[in-house]
């Protein structure tokens, strides 16, 4: 009978959770901008700089719908703009990772 306790060795760390514990980026066509935890996507666009049209910060009008070209957001609550593949709503959407959004300043 072998003993297989000194085989075994500690799993590697997902990659998930090594990205969670990096701040989220924004990239643009202006640079890559870096998100504060809890920030909406609309939010971290308007602390460097970017001028975003929206209404209402919550889902609800789809004033604010941008191209979203690479990596995936979230929502805390569906919103009631309808929102395509590639597309999101920047007003209350959290980017989970690195974005890639068709914007820049303006």
């Amino acid at each position: 009978m072998s003993d297989a306790t000194n085989t075994l060795a500690t799993a590697p760390q997902p990659a998930t959770q090594q990205e969670a514990t990096q701040a989220p980026r924004v990239q643009t066509r202006d640079g890559t901008l870096l998100a504060h935890p809890g920030e909406s996507v609309l939010e971290t666009l308007e602390r460097h700089g970017h001028h975003v049209e929206f209404q209402c910060r919550s889902g609800y009008c789809g004033a604010c719908r941008t191209p979203l070209l690479a990596g995936s957001v979230h929502y805390a609550h569906v919103p009631l703009a309808f929102v395509s593949p590639g597309e999101c709503l920047p007003c209350c959407c959290k980017p989970v990772g690195a974005i890639r959004l068709d914007i820049r300043k303006g």
